[in-house]
């Protein structure tokens, strides 16, 4: 399950690079072209501004519709490999007062309701992407169905919700042995091995 999760956080990884490279190319296009507009370029190399200009120099056309959809594969491709590794930010100070089988019972019953939030978030992606394939709808400017950015999530969510499920089994069969599997995260040594 970590291998799976590892593997398609770094999928998330990339296309989170892809979409960092695509907002940085599209605000230079603007700030360019904003600049070969002025008064000081036009006056002084009018020829050249219009040049550029004319090979298309702006901000790339649907860049907010791309950065919409990517960013929600992001996140759905990390939280898997968050939720195996339980790198979920959490709040001890009370629970490190209690005996070790009430903190694994605890431990137990987070994991069980993030369990069942993630399985939620899952099936309620589905129909919104069932939704959205039968209403035909698409982007405004790139006019890609709307659909495919659920698809895309939807995948990370059933993962998810697969990692989910997973924990909570390791945490109920370390609430019952009485011992460590995952602990609280894993260290880097850990997640190696």
């Amino acid at each position: 399950m970590i291998r799976l999760t590892r593997g398609f956080a770094g999928l998330g990884g990339v296309v989170l690079l892809g979409l960092i490279v695509l907002v940085c190319l599209s605000v230079a296009g603007r700030a360019i072209n904003t600049w070969l507009h002025g008064d000081w370029i036009t006056a002084v190399a009018p020829g050249f501004a219009e040049w550029v200009l004319a090979s298309g120099v702006g901000a790339i056309r649907g860049d907010f519709e791309l950065v919409e959809a990517g960013i929600a594969f992001c996140i759905f491709a990390f939280i898997p490999y968050c939720q195996v590794t339980a790198g979920h930010a959490s709040v001890d100070i009370l629970t490190n007062a209690f005996a070790p089988v009430v903190q694994r019972l605890v431990v137990f019953a987070a994991e069980a309701l993030f369990a069942v939030a993630l399985v939620v978030i899952a099936v309620q992606l589905e129909s919104g992407m069932a939704s959205k394939i039968r209403s035909g709808q698409q982007t405004m400017l790139l006019q890609l169905p709307i659909w495919w950015g659920y698809a895309a999530s939807l995948v990370g969510a059933s993962l998810a919700a697969a990692a989910g499920v997973y924990m909570a089994g390791i945490r109920f069969y370390e609430l019952l042995s009485g011992r460590d599997v995952v602990g609280s995260g894993l260290t880097a040594a850990e997640d190696v091995a």
